[in-house]
């Protein structure tokens, strides 16, 4: 039975590249995949920060990069292929959230936001799969959001980026299944981030939404652990196309 799960999930020898993971569930998913043994590709804007998620282990390698500009995609993408030789696991975690009122948003603003959580974890995907398809095996794992299905105040262009991050992520499958690579989606609930700094600096606010879950209390970066390396590893090969919400049930009330 050990000998079984162990190959379910063990990642020894995959190679991951994690977007956005100068931070928050980005950098999680580092310490989570490198954890069951995959080497892992770091990709972000600060070096710093890469720099010190990677210290003192030569199987995780910073890549700075700015995913805002899509000219330098092909050479981004390029470029954390040459870390290992290849691709197996892509986490499309970089995100931006602006969190601006409707009234509020700029045709530029839009642009931004949606160019960043959709448009990019399409095109890198492309850019990638082939070499994934070539080996018969790979894995997309792109970040949705209570926002996929909610509307949250002040979120009207973050909440439709997130929207079509679960139909791309249904959507990937369809295109990309046939050829071994399964294509799904995490959707937090609030975890301790950049993003959602302002939520866990209300006291107020985050023990409401702490009680608008099923379980009690908010997300802890280490809830996203075990998800991670299922949709990372063969244990999830017959599963694609599908959100799964780490929420502490919050959308199940």
């Amino acid at each position: 039975m050990r000998d079984v799960l162990k190959g379910l999930f063990d990642l020894t020898g995959k190679v991951a590249l994690v977007t956005g993971a100068t931070t928050g569930l980005g950098m999680q998913q580092v310490i989570a995949l490198r954890s069951a043994g995959a080497s892992v590709v770091a990709l972000g804007r600060r070096q710093e920060r890469l720099d010190q998620l990677a210290a003192g282990d030569s199987e995780i390698v910073p890549v700075v990069a700015d995913l805002a500009d899509i000219s330098q995609l092909d050479d981004t993408a390029a470029r954390c292929v040459q870390v290992f030789g290849r691709i197996d696991i892509l986490c499309n975690t970089a995100g931006v959230n602006l969190r601006q009122h409707a009234d509020d948003v700029t045709p530029d603003d839009w642009d931004m936001t949606q160019d960043l959580n959709l448009k990019i974890p399409f095109f890198l995907a492309q850019k990638l799969v082939p070499q994934m398809a070539e080996r018969g095996w790979g894995k997309v794992i792109n970040v949705a959001s209570l926002q996929s299905r909610r509307a949250f105040s002040n979120g009207i262009a973050y909440g439709a980026s997130k929207g079509g991050v679960e139909q791309l992520t249904r959507a990937m499958a369809e295109a990309w299944s046939s050829r071994g690579i399964s294509c799904n989606a995490i959707a937090p609930g609030f975890f301790p981030t950049e993003l959602t700094q302002a939520v866990f600096e209300n006291d107020s606010l985050s023990d409401q939404l702490a009680r608008q879950t099923a379980v009690g209390r908010n997300g802890e970066l280490e809830d996203l652990n075990g998800v991670c390396i299922f949709l990372a590893s063969h244990g999830s090969d017959y599963i694609t196309g599908q959100t799964i919400f780490i929420d502490g049930g919050f959308t199940a009330k």
